[in-house]
């Protein structure tokens, strides 16, 4: 039986209730509905706790994908006690971290806005992200970067989510700016995540990570440092707050 992805829909929802189906390599806790976000697409997976109907609580420490990616795996610690299936527990998301994540990611896309270039790999994390970037000259200015990326999140875009249909997406390749990886394929449906005012979108790609609903959220935010990784390729690292005095 498939997971029903609540996260997918309200980014904003920590709290859920859910019952278990099965166990999974033994602390593994596989849910019918799951607000816990797997790792994938670069954003690492959720933590949190399940909370049982005594109060007790169980550690999530992480969360992936089941085997086809219909289920969502909830990794409790090794000496958590026994659930048994069809037990109703509360899935309790690391509101902290998530909100983090959520707007480090929703910057991430903002800096494919500014660096129109193709995107060679990518990592979300709670205090810093990077994005690898091939840029033809070669030449980046971490300042004006940064100047440019807060105008952006300074005018306060809103952030959605649209699903469009396979066919859909064929017949927008520029939608993709990964030049390594696409999204996955097989349920007939692809989700992309939108910023800005439709008709004219600021940014539109495929996405099924987790996102703020407007820019202005993401606060202060900075490239604090970029690397050479080749010859075109350039690694930008984001980080919160103001950057650093020269």
């Amino acid at each position: 039986m498939a997971t029903e992805r609540a996260d997918l829909e309200d980014a904003y929802l920590s709290t859920l209730e859910a019952r278990l189906l099965r166990r999974e390599g033994g602390n593994g806790l596989v849910f019918d509905r799951s607000n816990f976000y797997p790792e994938g697409g670069g954003q690492p997976g959720d933590t949190g706790f399940v909370e049982r109907a005594d109060g007790s609580r169980i550690a999530i420490l992480g969360t992936r994908y089941g085997e086809d990616r219909s289920e969502i795996v909830l990794l409790a610690a090794e000496d958590a006690p026994t659930v048994e299936p069809g037990e109703t527990l509360v899935l309790h998301v690391d509101w902290q971290r998530r909100y983090r994540m959520m707007r480090m990611h929703t910057a991430c896309h903002l800096l494919t806005v500014v660096c129109p270039y193709p995107v060679t790999g990518a990592a979300v994390g709670p205090e810093e992200s990077r994005i690898d970037f091939d840029i033809p000259d070669a030449d980046a200015d971490k300042a004006a970067i940064t100047e440019r990326l807060m105008a952006l999140v300074a005018q306060n875009h809103p952030v959605f989510t649209r699903w469009i249909t396979d066919a859909e997406f064929d017949a927008n390749p520029g939608l993709v700016k990964s030049a390594n990886v696409k999204p996955p394929r097989g349920s007939g449906r692809i989700r992309l995540v939108c910023i800005g005012e439709e008709p004219a979108l600021l940014d539109a790609q495929p996405c099924g990570g987790t996102h703020v609903l407007e820019t202005q959220e993401i606060g202060e935010i900075h490239v604090g440092k970029i690397e050479k990784k080749g010859k075109v390729n350039r690694r930008m690292r984001l980080r919160f707050g103001p950057p650093p005095a020269a």
